[in-house]
């Protein structure tokens, strides 16, 4: 085969398409939206010179991927903005845990807790490359570092309150820990919510949290500047139907599809087997997201003043809270004080917004498909830990399942992690064939692969590996 077809063009999507592309094949991506990038969008949302992140806003994993980093990225416009630290959270006393990225720092600011999060955490932090390449490998494969993955395991197989109740005794620092494992979208009395925990609390340090200079958009502009440098090419308000993917397939090439399984039962299921198909129905997508763009004419008021310092905030309170608003998610309810992600890039990338204003970027968890709107909740939580919000707004961009799924169609639900992040949908991601499909051709890359969601492009980058390898093109 000397031709490949890349439908979606999401960092994952894209990634497969360069590896193709560095194959030698002939490589053609389609993306549906006028904006290549999938959720990696940036938007003018609200005012006119406030641009907007669609999806994700904060990118440790694509800072840290061991994909997007073997690639001149920088060469094509990427740049990374830091903050002064990489995570603040503050508490009902007025003050705030902050968490440096110099892991020395961190260790002082954290106290008798200390010892434990540097014992976590250091060893994955000394050795970032190798870690990320063995944890965003698929599962089930012999790890590169079968000892520091062995380690890591012990405490990642675990639930965030047995690890929190193990190893920390300040209520600070059990706070902070559930704010990082509450990214699973998952009960934290869940298994396998310490590992998410302890993995974006390896991130803090090895990598930080940054963001793009310029929004989100400049990871999928650079992957695809690269990837025409390769010679690959990129069509954009391209929406592939069953009958356009009929006429494609009749050509001997390789389809990637950076896509939900829904979609893909829909575009191509007519050349998947029955078994497969139904495989493919049983895929469990998990909670939405509730999101909400502002418009602001100042920043935001904290009352601690320090989470000014970093561009990532968590909202929430205590772990009890936390875990409260995880479980009402689980059971199928709209959280009453919800667990809320806060990101303010123009605090440090001052060209996201007008001068002297800035943008904010909140959202929360809610059931999937719910049409609840939790606007006076999540802006209650907001103005709880910084008093006078309201009166900063200027324009307000809300993004409902149903209006983020309208904009993407892979976020099914308003699910931004590509399917529930279970135990079994770990291992059997999206199926036990994983990137496979029961056709030979035809493949599956998105967040719905392992290692699931986030920003990385390892989906995309090991299931165009697996299709090289199976079709003797490699």
């Amino acid at each position: 085969m000397k031709r490949a077809y890349v439908i979606g063009s999401g960092p994952n999507g894209l990634a497969a398409a360069i590896v193709l592309a560095q194959a030698g094949l002939r490589v053609e991506v389609f993306e549906a939206e006028a904006e290549p990038g999938g959720a990696a969008r940036t938007l003018p949302l609200t005012l006119p010179g406030f641009l907007h992140d669609f999806g994700s806003a904060v990118h440790p994993l694509a800072a840290g991927s061991p994909f997007f980093s073997s690639l001149p990225l920088a060469d094509y416009g990427l740049e990374w903005v830091h903050g002064d630290a990489p995570l603040a959270h503050p508490l009902d006393d007025g003050t705030a845990v902050v968490v440096e990225r110099d892991l020395a720092l961190a260790e002082n600011a954290f106290g008798a807790d200390g010892p434990a999060w540097r014992n976590l955490v250091q060893p994955a932090v000394e050795h970032w490359q190798e870690f990320a390449q063995d944890l965003l490998a698929p599962p089930l494969q012999i790890p590169h570092h079968p000892l520091q993955m062995a380690r890591f395991g012990l405490n990642a197989m675990q639930s965030a309150e047995r690890l929190v109740r193990n190893h920390f005794s300040n209520p600070r620092t059990r706070a902070l820990f559930a704010g990082l494992a509450a990214h699973s979208f998952l009960c934290l009395d869940a298994p396998l919510t310490a590992g998410i925990g302890l993995m974006f609390a390896v991130t803090l340090h090895a990598v930080g949290w940054p963001v793009p200079r310029g929004g989100a958009r400049a990871i999928p502009h650079a992957l695809i500047g690269y990837l025409e440098s390769l010679g690959g090419v990129v069509h954009t308000s391209r929406r592939i139907e069953a009958q356009t993917f009929r006429d494609l397939a009749r050509e001997d090439a390789l389809f990637l599809f950076d896509t939900a399984p829904r979609q893909l039962l829909i575009v191509a299921g007519h050349w998947l087997t029955p078994g497969y198909r139904l495989a493919l129905s049983r895929f469990r997508y998990g909670p939405g997201a509730f999101k909400i763009d502002y418009a602001l004419s100042e920043p935001v008021p904290w009352k601690a003043p320090e989470c000014r310092r970093a561009i990532t905030v968590h909202l929430g309170g205590g772990f009890e809270e936390i875990a409260a608003s995880e479980h009402a998610i689980d059971s199928g309810r709209e959280a009453e004080h919800p667990f809320v992600l806060i990101a303010q890039p123009s605090l440090f990338d001052p060209a996201r917004a007008p001068r002297g204003k800035h943008v904010l970027w909140a959202y929360c968890h809610i059931p999937n498909g719910s049409t609840f709107d939790m606007t006076s909740r999540l802006e209650a939580q907001i103005e709880r830990f910084a008093p006078g919000f309201r009166d900063c707004v200027l324009a307000r961009h809300f993004s409902p399942p149903a209006t983020l799924e309208a904009m993407d169609a892979n976020l099914i639900g308003g699910d931004v992690e590509g399917g529930a992040m279970t135990l079994r949908q770990v291992l059997l991601r999206p199926t036990l064939r994983h990137y496979a499909t029961s056709t030979r051709n035809i493949y599956l890359c998105s967040a719905s692969t392992p290692p699931g969601g986030g920003v990385h492009g390892m989906c995309g980058y090991h299931a165009a590996v697996q299709a090289l390898r199976r079709v003797g093109a490699s």
